[in-house]
């Protein structure tokens, strides 16, 4: 995929979303540990595994913009 260089702010606020997304996982995963209801388990366990994969992809797309810069 051709991808256009981001612009800075783009890429700042990318890194925001990163921190933000960073804490969410963070707070998700300490709150597992506490969590009876195996419903209510189940949907932190998948919102662990979006959160997860979203980091992913924004790291990458942030090394992808820091490459383009070099």
């Amino acid at each position: 995929m051709n991808q256009q260089a981001l612009a800075l702010h783009e890429t700042l606020e990318l890194h925001e979303l990163l921190t933000s997304k960073t804490v969410c996982l963070t707070e998700a995963k300490a709150r597992l540990q506490l969590v009876q209801d195996q419903e209510l388990k189940t949907l932190i366990q998948q919102d662990i595994q979006q959160t997860s994969q979203s980091i992913q992809q924004f790291t990458n797309i942030l090394s992808t913009a820091a490459n383009q810069l070099q």
